[in-house]
């Protein structure tokens, strides 16, 4: 059983306004925007609305609305990337390799012999990040 869920993460931050994003979707559903250490070009995370810590906690009725988001996005990141293709992660608590509490997905574009940036904790330059986000943004 997962804990309860902390309406201080940093990605409840983000919701409320509180911290800025590079954002590339939002609707009353999810919002999507640049992963500030990105471990490729375009990688992006999408995130639900809802109060989820992790895929467990998600209601089910909400997660059919959630997932056509996450798809939407997936295809923007591809497409405006020019990508050949993407890889899809998703993180459920510590032992999962989760770190931020709050249910999101990885999308990170993927091109042959092009392999995963590590994880350094190495924040991208916002304008490189800003050049990204309208890439995508373009491609919805």
């Amino acid at each position: 059983m997962s804990s309860a869920y902390d309406s201080t993460n940093i990605f409840a931050r983000m919701l409320r306004g509180e911290i800025p994003a590079h954002k590339v979707f939002e609707d009353d559903i999810a919002l999507a925007f640049m992963d500030i250490m990105p471990r490729a070009d375009g990688h992006t995370l999408v995130i639900p609305k809802y109060p989820a810590r992790g895929l467990l906690d998600m209601p089910a009725e909400g997660l059919g609305p959630f997932m056509q988001r996450v798809q939407k996005v997936a295809a923007a990141v591809k497409t405006g990337m020019k990508a050949e293709g993407l890889t899809v992660q998703q993180f459920n608590e510590s032992a999962g390799g989760q770190v931020v509490f709050h249910l999101h997905f990885h999308l990170l574009p993927r091109w042959e012999g092009v392999s995963l940036k590590p994880h350094t904790g190495q924040m991208e330059k916002p304008d490189l990040l800003a050049a990204h986000a309208d890439k995508i943004k373009a491609a919805l």
